[in-house]
């Protein structure tokens, strides 16, 4: 079988050169062939059975298991609907399996393509990562555009030191900047956003990570609110406040001041004491929260970054809080497929210096 050759996307946002897998090293089938085994003892296809695979087919499994829809999934590796459903049909006599099955509700993967999932994913990840060309970065005479999913938090606190020091050091680079309200874990899987910047209570095991800095809790009031006469639990609970959300991916629909747990980090360690506070705006911005805060007698508790940023305003001033809130922890995520990406590495170490001079 001569394999076909294909643009290498896996549907990574970006295109790799083309891969003639049929004349790889050897030790690339090597690689797929103990993969697979290894994951899955009862596969007893030898290495010479698994050397005459068009492994350009892993790709076309990869997407159909993710997009569970052969147009999309066609789409999505930039190849017509034909040739994707000829990829299945193919699969299909490969694995001696259905591996996509028609149902109400859509197409569904079987079984054996539900275990396939996994392995095939991990060896792909694998083959873009090898294949990255290792070209030095060299920030000055870079135009290269940096996607960066940031929360209003990391934005407001984080961002302008950073777009500051690119404009010294790599001046024809942009920055894109997006809420998490464009982004999915999806996109940051597959490259298309080069990190993303938040506080993130799961995440999925095959992304990297590093703590940008942890950050307490302050309380943002105007000067002429009756609170600062006597700040105390007691009248903090009796205070109208201001809700912001945690923003992390996807959009929230609606709130609901009676459930503590999806209310995040200040209500949740009132709910300790068996206390609740009046909450009388929801909001999903903090700098919507900061200038409530600056125009009413509504109280913002909010990280003390943030809170921070008003304090040369001389109407506001920032308080501790009254009771103990746990600190909140500020991350920056991206794909295995950017790891070794010397701009990327580059961008990764400048944040870093710019979190540690910043505290």
């Amino acid at each position: 079988m001569c394999p076909a050759l294909l643009d290498f996307t896996i549907g990574f946002g970006k295109a790799i050169h083309p891969v003639d897998f049929y004349n790889a090293h050897h030790s690339l089938y090597e690689y797929v062939n103990d993969s697979i085994c290894r994951h899955h003892s009862h596969f007893t296809g030898d290495l010479m059975n698994i050397s005459k695979i068009d492994l350009n087919l892993l790709v076309y499994l990869d997407m159909l298991l993710r997009e569970k829809n052969v147009t999309r999934a066609a789409n999505q590796l930039n190849i017509t609907q034909p040739a994707m459903s000829n990829g299945l049909k193919r699969l299909r006599d490969l694995l001696n399996d259905p591996i996509l099955v028609r149902t109400s509700d859509g197409m569904v993967p079987t079984e054996r393509a539900k275990e396939l999932a996994p392995v095939v994913r991990g060896v792909l990840l694998t083959l873009e990562e090898t294949l990255q060309p290792n070209k030095e970065f060299e920030p000055a005479h870079s135009h290269r555009v940096f996607r960066i999913m940031a929360s209003d938090y990391a934005a407001s606190t984080l961002i302008p030191a950073l777009l500051k020091r690119l404009r010294a050091q790599a001046p024809g680079t942009s920055l894109d900047i997006m809420t998490p309200s464009d982004v999915t874990f999806h996109d940051v899987e597959n490259g298309k956003v080069d990190m993303a910047i938040n506080r993130f209570d799961q995440l999925p095991q095959s992304f990297h990570q590093k703590t940008i800095w942890k950050d307490a809790f302050a309380c943002l009031v105007h000067k002429q609110n009756p609170i600062l006469q006597n700040f105390n639990l007691d009248t903090y609970l009796k205070g109208q406040h201001i809700w912001v959300s945690k923003t992390g991916f996807g959009v929230g629909v609606g709130m609901d001041p009676a459930d503590v747990q999806k209310l995040g980090w200040v209500d949740e360690a009132l709910a300790k004491f068996g206390k609740q506070r009046n909450i009388g705006v929801f909001t999903r911005n903090y700098h919507v929260a900061m200038h409530l805060a600056v125009e009413t007698d509504l109280i913002a508790t909010l990280p003390y970054r943030a809170a921070m940023l008003y304090r040369n305003d001389s109407s506001m001033q920032v308080l501790d809080p009254p009771f103990p809130i746990p600190s909140i922890e500020l991350k920056m995520i991206w794909s295995p497929l950017l790891h070794q990406d010397a701009s990327h590495i580059w961008l990764r170490r400048l944040i870093v210096e710019i979190a540690e001079e910043l505290s």
